[in-house]
């Protein structure tokens, strides 16, 4: 089982920094996790997260339950056997996924039913799947099965993905069986004040370990997700972990500290990267993009970010960079996404940094 404690609170803001401990490791709040979808972090090896100093990752049932299957990674020991990572790995429920999956899926009260969008086979999710399956991977947190609304949503439509996660999240809770392993509960209710107070209310009475906000980074403005948070975080619980799904550009990360969010996931970086979107600095907390692709880089002599010293940055040139990104090599992809995640570890260590120091804002970033 998972201890969180809050070491410091910033006098300013409500953001804080923890220590999150769990059965691989003891990580330092806030913290930014990769996203492993298929147990692998696209172009990179476990030794580059080490090297970047990254102590938990994400995995995706669902895409892992159709590929390889359960069963494989059972017999590598878990998740962690599977993809050789000695770090602490989240799960989540898979229900995102197969939301996202709007022409092949029909949802009940008993749970999914979805067509696979690699070979079109069906496939039932219910609580109780999604939690067996998660434990037979063993990763150190895992999630409720939980629907989420897509934007825009009506109150009504919203209303009845409130009441459908919280009775879920009941049957996720009965259906957890791994002491080793900590399920956190997720709180939906969209842009909806009332429902998101209704929501908290269910999966608090249920009582879970740690908390997380879905069904925000799915459309709407940033200014009304950073307002979904400004109400919905002090619902949460002083004494929890609070995280923040699928929230991963830099000034997000910032806004939602701000407010008192302790994790956070995204493919952002990596899918930026990949397309030769880059993260550079651009003051303390500021940082701006750099679009690789674009002509004016293809004499460019200077590292991506003068102020980074990540392999990349140390290593390579824009023009040479660029170069492996329009040619199509995969060398390319990898050191980009090394840079961005980089980039990002840092980031989060500058923001823990003024946290510590006192000197932590959130304006103008």
């Amino acid at each position: 089982m998972i201890k969180f404690q809050v070491t410091q609170r910033c006098s300013k803001t409500h953001a804080r920094l923890g220590l999150l401990e769990t059965p691989h490791g003891t990580i330092e709040t806030p913290v930014f996790m990769p996203v492993g979808t298929q147990a692998v972090v696209k172009s990179l090896e476990v030794k580059d997260l080490h090297e970047i100093g990254f102590g938990i990752i994400l995995a995706n049932t669902y895409h892992l339950y159709l590929r390889p299957g359960i069963e494989i990674i059972s017999r590598h020991g878990g998740l962690h056997g599977f993809m050789n990572w000695s770090g602490a790995i989240l799960t989540d429920s898979g229900g995102f996924q197969v939301f996202s999956l709007e022409n092949f899926r029909k949802v009940t009260d008993q749970g999914i039913d979805f067509k696979s969008h690699i070979d079109g086979s069906s496939h039932f999710f219910t609580p109780e799947k999604a939690i067996r399956l998660q434990n037979s991977m063993g990763a150190d947190i895992i999630m409720v099965l939980d629907q989420c609304p897509p934007y825009p949503a009506s109150w009504a439509e919203t209303e009845k993905s409130v009441d459908r996660t919280s009775y879920w999240a009941r049957r996720c809770k009965r259906a957890h069986l791994r002491d080793d392993q900590a399920l956190f509960g997720i709180v939906q209710g969209g842009v909806y004040k009332d429902l998101r107070e209704k929501s908290a209310s269910d999966i608090l009475e249920i009582d879970f370990p740690g908390y997380a906000i879905g069904g925000l980074s799915v459309g709407e403005p940033k200014e009304l997700m950073y307002e979904v948070l400004d109400y919905t975080v002090p619902m949460l619980p002083q004494e929890k972990p609070r995280y923040l799904m699928g929230v991963g550009s830099p000034d997000s990360l910032c806004q939602a500290v701000m407010r008192g969010v302790d994790l956070f996931d995204c493919v952002l970086p990596t899918r930026m990267a990949r397309n030769g979107k880059i993260m550079v600095s651009d003051g303390y907390l500021n940082y701006k993009y750099l679009n690789l692709r674009n002509a004016a880089f293809a004499t460019d002599t200077r590292p991506l970010d003068l102020q980074c010293n990540c392999y990349t940055c140390l290593s390579y040139t824009r023009a040479y960079l660029r170069h492996l990104l329009v040619a199509g090599e995969i060398t390319g992809h990898r050191l980009t996404t090394y840079h961005n995640l980089f980039f990002l570890k840092q980031y989060m260590e500058r923001i823990k940094k003024s946290i510590n120091e006192g000197s932590f804002q959130a304006d103008g970033v």
